[in-house]
């Protein structure tokens, strides 16, 4: 009781409004994003998942792509789910659909949509072979999800153009990429954040 009328009182302070709700609390949560990418022609895809559950203070510090923990029929469910989500509101470009997932029983649930493309997004472009940044530049443009090569009319002129991004049934996923990213902290205290002058820097090659 104490805990809700602190929170209550402190979104009251913050938002104007002390209401809250109960969310589902999972034991062994893993946090699962969806990379999708939607065009102006009722049109989209999704690239698979990345799995992001290695962070320290809510901030990402591993990102893999393909999930370990999610099998080709997950992949699916999740991949129709984070579409539904982009249709439901005429979504158009890149974008991320998150969500948590119970590691013990596969059930998974929305936690938001990031709409914009985020630093994460190169594993997925490794493992697919899709420039997602190139693809949604062409479909600011015109380009159409499913057409590789731009369409051309009777005079020979371009009727639709490409984003240069197959359909659905073509996009696979080959191999497994990971990245970490290089955070500034000071781990002789108890790895809290830190800043200073960056005095020597040796990259992985």
């Amino acid at each position: 009781e104490v805990a809700f009328r602190t929170a209550s009182g402190e979104a009251a302070s913050a938002f104007g409004d002390g209401r809250l709700y109960m969310e589902r609390y999972l034991e062994r949560a893993r946090h699962v994003e969806i990379q999708v990418l939607f065009d102006h022609h009722g049109g989209a895809v999704h690239f698979g998942e990345r799995e992001c559950s290695i962070q320290r203070r809510h901030q990402k510090l591993i990102e893999e792509c393909p999930a370990v923990v999610v099998d080709q029929d997950l992949r699916e469910r999740m991949g129709a789910v984070a579409l539904q989500a982009g249709h439901a509101v005429d979504y158009q470009g890149a974008g991320t659909v998150e969500f948590l997932m119970d590691a013990d029983s596969g059930q998974f649930y929305f936690i938001e949509v990031n709409p914009r493309i985020q630093v994460e997004h190169t594993v997925t472009e490794m493992v697919t072979g899709v420039d997602i940044v190139k693809a949604q530049i062409r479909i600011t443009e015109g380009g159409r999800i499913g057409n590789v090569e731009d369409e051309l009319d009777s005079a020979g002129e371009v009727a639709i153009r490409a984003s240069g991004v197959s359909a659905q049934e073509h996009i696979a996923l080959n191999g497994h990429a990971v990245q970490c990213r290089i955070t500034t902290e000071d781990p002789e205290n108890g790895f809290l954040p830190d800043y200073g002058q960056l005095s020597a820097y040796r990259s992985a090659s």
